[in-house]
């Protein structure tokens, strides 16, 4: 059974998500996360986790979404994916395994962390054994 994109922001709400999000709004934030995880995330660790979080969402979906949803957003994911695979170190989640628990194996996304470490985050990811670029 597939349902629209309305549907599926519900269904999610309802089964934990804090509020009935949309394709494009967690898209975005998808795609606002990976330029700055481009660009060095200067946030905390906690903050980070949390942002990795509409990337689950779009997971989460995937399988529900009616097939038009799907095919007018697959391509825009992809490539967005395909930049955060790029911008980031897989450790296969080690360094922010510290502070989190890293979610289902098929959620790639948790086992990579900034190659750029600024910030807080960087600081935190440092101390808990990850490699990259230290920011200026």
């Amino acid at each position: 059974m597939s349902f629209d994109e309305a549907e599926v922001g519900e269904l999610l709400h309802q089964r934990g998500w804090r509020k009935v999000f949309s394709v494009t709004e967690m898209a975005g934030a998808w795609d606002q996360l990976v330029t700055t995880v481009e660009h060095g995330y200067e946030d905390t660790v906690e903050e980070y986790s949390n942002d990795l979080y509409c990337r689950n969402w779009l997971h989460l979906a995937w399988p529900l979404l009616n097939e038009h949803t799907v095919l007018i957003w697959t391509a825009r994911i992809k490539e967005l994916d395909g930049r955060f695979v790029a911008a980031p170190v897989d450790d296969d989640g080690h360094a922010l395994g510290q502070f989190h628990r890293i979610p289902d194996p098929a959620m790639w996304w948790w086992r990579r962390h900034p190659r750029v470490l600024a910030g807080d985050l960087g600081r935190s990811l440092r101390g808990a054994g990850a490699t990259g670029i230290n920011h200026p």
